[in-house]
This record gives structure tokens, C-alpha cells and sequence, in this order.
């Protein structure tokens, strides 16, 4: 086993994600500071705290330039941090000594490190934000489709009453509304650049400091905080604990099907369902266990994050480094997450015949309805202890609780009051309202 799965070349398939991996890698985090550091010398220029011409000649560089990402690894190791040794390269790089002097004027490696994060965050946020979309359009159509097929509702793993297939997708697809909506309101709270300075007052840029920001700001499309953020980590632990959040909804998705796909219920059919190296018949639910596997370890990697959120005084590299080590794998496993529920959306299969099968047979799910059939006519409480004592004799006898209940009630129309469809009560409304505010209604 790789040491992280995420990166790995035999898991890519399993736990892998090709398109937010490459927002993290080496050559994606060099380019981001470069583009922060051109961005910076424009601001700068236009501010008048460096000369134009040299501003001009940074960012038309920062562009162009090719760092390797090993000549940094030494000064990293010695710095704790790879801006000093990114500028001294880029400086070489430059080969105009007179022009490169002005990189990096005034600024400290965090404002470097957080702003490209933040472009590279930004990037994150979009792709998750159509992963959504599309899942969302996805588990509509289907619930819309289904909105009426029957079901049996489990409570505690027990059977409780019918509800429908559709209704259950709907009960896995609103919380994904509502990370949606989280989404778009977080997204300014995160996006902003840093720039503070040694200790965040940006002393060597005097009067200037606020209106280089802005400009930083507006040269990189991201916001203007209007002060230093460097040890004030809510947005980031914010963003980590909304990852943590939507995982966790996936995974709650995933454990029901697991459920849903066990031997003796298999009420849904998965494609590409994985194989046994031993045992033929099997078809694993390999992509539900992803989302459970990959919602636990969201989890205990947002604990890491939001103690990250502690930072001392006005630098903390102990509490910094702690985010560097887990919110790229945060990013990870809950973009495979969404790809993976994509997955599973575009090939679920309800059995129509298999989700039957509890709805017959002894009809204790009944014995709700019944109580409050019988409700009308006697307090509760006796009804109550009626249906209870009739349970007892369904288990006992074997006989179905409808035909036990129509011998002792004979009075009730039983069939009508205990027919499937006014049991299922809201269900089927509750799926069509979802496939609508998903956008597939």
C-alpha cells in the first residue's frame, strides 16, 4: 500500500482524481506564486512603489519562466517555506538584475503561499461546483422517475412503513442542494488574496499598502480582504469542514447502498460492480464503499484542519504546515467523492420485483396504519396495545396482519385503509419536489 492512495498508480481508479490532483502538484503550486508574484508587481508599478518598466518586465517573466521544482527542495528543507527559494530563482531566471530587484517588494512567503492557494482553490470550488450540478441532474431524473415505486422505509434496520425508491433518492439528493447553496456563500468568504507584510501591516509599502492590495485583488479575480488574514484561518477551516460536510452526505448515500445491494434485500443494481478474486458470484458494491471509506477519512482529516486553525501570535509555521499536510487530501477525497456518486447515479438500477417482496408477505409495516385506523374509534392507547397483541400473533402464527386484523375488525374496510399508496403519504410529492429544485423536475 502506497503511503497515499490518492497519488498512486495502481489506486488512481479506485481513490484517484486526475483534475484536482494536477491543481495540486508541484509544477501547479510554482506556477500560482509566479502569477501572484507578477500580479504583485503590477500592483506595485501602477502604485508607483516600484518603477513601471521593471513591473512590466516581472509579470511579462512570471508568464514566461520555468522553474524545476527540485531546485527548490534544499532551501525549502533550510526555510520551512519555498518563496525564498522560488524568488531567488526566478531572479536568476530573469537575467535583468536591474528589473529583477523589485520581486517579491515588501511581501512575505505567506502572502505568496495563501494567495496562490486561493487561485488554485478557486479552480478546486469550480469543479466542484459542476460535479454537483451534474450529480444533482442526475439523482432528479431519477427520482422524478421513480417517485411512485414502492418501497419499504428501515428504521434501525427494521422494516417501518412504504415509502417510495424515489423519495429515498431525494432524502440522499437535498442535503447536496444545500452544500450547493453553502458553496456560493463561503466562496467570497475564502477567495481573497494575502498581502500583509512581514506582520501584516505592510509597513514597507507605507500609505500604499491598501491600494496595492486591491490592485493585487483585482489583477488576480480574487477578493480584497481589507486587512491581513495570515493567522485568522476561518476561512480555510470553513471550506475544509463544508468538504468534510458534503463527504459525509455522500457517504451517507453509499452506506444505504450498501444496504440496498446486500444478499437477501438487493433492491438496486449497480453497473461495473466489482469481483471477488475467489468467489464468481459476487458483485461487490465497490463504488458505495468508496464514498463510506473516503467520508470517514474527510472526517479524520478536517480534525487535523480545524486544530490547524490555531495560530500563534503573528506567524505560526507549526499550525501552517499541519494545512499543507491535509487539505490537499481533503480536496482529493471529496472530489473523488462527487465523481464517484456521478458514477453510481449514471447506472443505479431499482428492482422493482425485489422492493415488492417486503411489502407482501406478513404486513407488519401495516401496524402504524392500523393503530391510527383504529385510533378513530378507541383512544389511542388501547389501539396501540391492539395492534401490538396482534403483531405478537402475526409472529407467532404466521398469518399476514391484514387478514388477522379484517378477522377481528370486521367492520374496517381493511383494504382500502391499508392501501400501499395512502401510506406512502408524501413520499412521491417529496421526490417530485426534489427533481424540480434539482433541475429535473
Amino acid at each position: 500500500m502506497p503511503a497515499s492512495p490518492f497519488d498512486s498508480a495502481i489506486y488512481a481508479r479506485l481513490f484517484g482524481d486526475a483534475e484536482i490532483a494536477q491543481l495540486f502538484s508541484d509544477s501547479a503550486e510554482i506556477r500560482a506564486m509566479l502569477l501572484v508574484e507578477g500580479a504583485l508587481a503590477e500592483a506595485q508599478g501602477a502604485a508607483g512603489l516600484i518603477p513601471a518598466e521593471s513591473a512590466a518586465a516581472i509579470a511579462r517573466a512570471a508568464r514566461e519562466v520555468q522553474i524545476d521544482p527540485a531546485e527548490l527542495a534544499e532551501a525549502t528543507g533550510t526555510n520551512g517555506v519555498p518563496v525564498p527559494a522560488l524568488v531567488a530563482a526566478f531572479r536568476r531566471a530573469m537575467e535583468a538584475p536591474e528589473h529583477a530587484q523589485y520581486i517579491h517588494w515588501g511581501a512575505t512567503s505567506q502572502d505568496v503561499m495563501d494567495s496562490a492557494l486561493m487561485l488554485r482553490l478557486r479552480r478546486v470550488i469550480e469543479l466542484m461546483d459542476a460535479r454537483l450540478e451534474s450529480l444533482l441532474q442526475r439523482l432528479g431524473a431519477l427520482a422524478a422517475r421513480h417517485a411512485d415505486l414502492p418501497m419499504i422505509a428501515r428504521s434501525y434496520g427494521q422494516a417501518a412503513t412504504p415509502t417510495s425508491f424515489g423519495a429515498t433518492l431525494a432524502a440522499w439528493g437535498w442535503p447536496l442542494l444545500r452544500h450547493r447553496e453553502r458553496l456560493a456563500e463561503l466562496r467570497p468568504r475564502l477567495l481573497n488574496v494575502s498581502l500583509g507584510g512581514a506582520s501584516g501591516t505592510l509597513s514597507v509599502m507605507g500609505s500604499k499598502g491598501s491600494e496595492v492590495r486591491a490592485g493585487l485583488a483585482a489583477a488576480l479575480d480574487l477578493g480584497d480582504p481589507g486587512g491581513n488574514w495570515h493567522t485568522q484561518r476561518d476561512g480555510v477551516a470553513e471550506f475544509a469542514g463544508w468538504l468534510t460536510a458534503l463527504t459525509a452526505s455522500l457517504g451517507k448515500a453509499g452506506e444505504d447502498l450498501i444496504l440496498l445491494t446486500q444478499t437477501g434485500i438487493e433492491e438496486v443494481r449497480l453497473g461495473g460492480a466489482g469481483g471477488s478474486s475467489t468467489m464468481p458470484q459476487k458483485q461487490n458494491p465497490v463504488g458505495p464503499s468508496v464514498l463510506v471509506a473516503l467520508a470517514r477519512t474527510s472526517v479524520a482529516l478536517n480534525g487535523a484542519m480545524q486544530g490547524a486553525a490555531l495560530h500563534r501570535q503573528a506567524r505560526d509555521g507549526a499550525a501552517w504546515f499541519g494545512e499543507w499536510l491535509v487539505l490537499g487530501q481533503l480536496c482529493l477525497a471529496s472530489g473523488r467523492a462527487l465523481s464517484a456518486a456521478g458514477e453510481i447515479a449514471g447506472t443505479l438500477e431499482p428492482r422493482a420485483e425485489r422492493m415488492a417482496a417486503p411489502l407482501e408477505g406478513d404486513g407488519l409495516f401495516h401496524a402504524e396504519a392500523l393503530t391510527f385506523a383504529l385510533a378513530q374509534q378507541m383512544p389511542r392507547p388501547d389501539a396501540q396495545a391492539a395492534v401490538r397483541d396482534l403483531c405478537a400473533e402475526v409472529r407467532e402464527t404466521g398469518k399476514p396482519l391484514p387478514v388477522l386484523a379484517a378477522t377481528r375488525w370486521p367492520e374496517l374496510d381493511i383494504a382500502e385503509l391499508l392501501a400501499l399508496d395512502a401510506q406512502m403519504g408524501d413520499a412521491p410529492q417529496e421526490a417530485r419536489r426534489f427533481a424540480y429544485a434539482a433541475g429535473a423536475g
